[in-house]
């Protein structure tokens, strides 16, 4: 049952943070789940012990949500970062 919410979830950040970033147009849904996925796993790690709220794996909630969304957003900002030279 983890694992299913960990996609939809996923999904749902991931799609968030490429609208965010504008890179809706170029990814699909796969990879809308990877990012959101990836993007929680980075945002637990990197700001959820700044802030003291839990990951996803925790329990859902808002603050994980954003959390999981932040970090997302930040994979991404990476990821343009390498492919355009600029953050956008």
């Amino acid at each position: 049952m983890g694992f299913l919410i960990w996609l939809i979830v996923g999904g749902i950040v991931g799609w968030l943070a490429s609208l965010v970033m504008r890179t809706d147009g170029q990814q699909g849904i796969l990879l809308n789940v990877v990012v959101g996925i990836v993007g929680a796993f980075l945002g637990g790690w990197l700001i959820s012990p700044l802030v003291g709220v839990g990951t996803i794996n925790q329990g859902i909630s808002v603050g994980s949500i954003v959390v999981s969304l932040i970090g997302a957003i930040i994979l991404l900002a990476i990821v343009n970062l390498f492919r355009r030279g600029r953050v956008r």
